[in-house]
């Protein structure tokens, strides 16, 4: 089994039903942080890991971002006359040396299904798997940084962070050998564990590295929680044959699955950005007084 990383998959296959009506017709995935949608974030992440392919398991209602990553002549065209910093922003959304594969998920089976379905295009290779409503900004980029630890300990890592008790029930929680260390073998994970059942706070956030044993044991997988195939559950069964690993992921993490982190995303990147960075700055702080 190859060290290197070269295959990212994106499940992007969601309803998006927190962001309603927004998403009714537009997937989640295409919401703007600033000028740049949400999906744009998570494929520049995984480019920055050297990952070359970009598979993603899409859903009715997504042809949004096959288009995002598809050339538009008419558009370039009209730009090359006099708008070169656009052309470029343009032909840019797709990182050199990067394409795209798409696999449909005919049916919202949930996350270990869709993982599943990515399995004619990964092969029998390890890879990344990216959910876009994480948008986490670090430098490096997480994906690289487990891209990197993938390649000196050679198995499956979860990224993860400590999230309040009272929230385990949103996430996959693991239980790891020790709760301090900022890299450690998981005894076990369950999925959205009551705040008293949760063997511990650290909680999946959206970033995985796998080794292709997970696809045997997705193929096995029965219906869990809410009825559907969940990745968490074919973790736990790849637990029982393979060292999986805990990685605790430098950087700020923002759920932009939910309202208030998609908000804070914006204000706090706004803040950073070239264009308008300085001017929202100065609008916030007339704003405070």
């Amino acid at each position: 089994m190859p060290n290197r990383i070269t295959k990212a998959v994106f499940p992007v296959a969601g309803l998006g039903s927190r962001f309603l009506p927004a998403t009714k017709a537009s997937p989640k995935e295409m919401l703007p942080i600033v000028d740049k949608p949400l999906i744009q974030y998570a494929v520049e992440e995984a480019a920055a890991a050297g990952i070359t392919d970009m598979i993603f398991v899409t859903g009715r209602n997504k042809r949004a971002i096959e288009d995002h990553f598809d050339r538009v002549p008419e558009l370039e065209s009209a730009l090359a006359k006099g708008q070169p910093e656009l052309l470029a922003l343009v032909r840019g959304v797709l990182p050199p040396g990067c394409r795209c594969i798409y696999i449909r998920q005919v049916e919202p089976l949930g996350l270990g299904h869709a993982v599943l379905c990515a399995q004619p295009a990964v092969g029998n290779e390890p890879f990344a798997v990216l959910l876009a409503d994480d948008l986490i900004d670090a430098q490096p980029p997480v994906t690289a940084q487990m891209a990197a630890r993938f390649a000196v300990e050679g198995c499956s890592l979860l990224g993860v962070e400590v999230v309040p008790r009272d929230q385990t029930a949103q996430y996959g929680i693991v239980s790891p050998a020790d709760p301090d260390a900022a890299l450690t073998p998981i005894r076990a994970i369950v999925e959205k564990p009551a705040p008293a059942e949760a063997p511990s706070t650290l909680a999946v956030v959206g970033r995985y590295v796998l080794t292709p044993a997970i696809f045997q044991m997705l193929a096995a997988a029965q219906p869990g929680r809410g009825g559907e195939i969940q990745l968490t559950d074919a973790i736990a069964a790849l637990l029982q044959r393979e060292r999986v690993l805990a990685m605790r992921l430098s950087g700020r993490r923002y759920d932009c699955g939910s309202k208030l982190g998609y908000l804070k995303a914006t204000v706090e990147l706004g803040l950073r950005h070239a264009e308008v960075g300085a001017a929202f700055a100065e609008y916030l702080a007339r704003r405070e007084r």
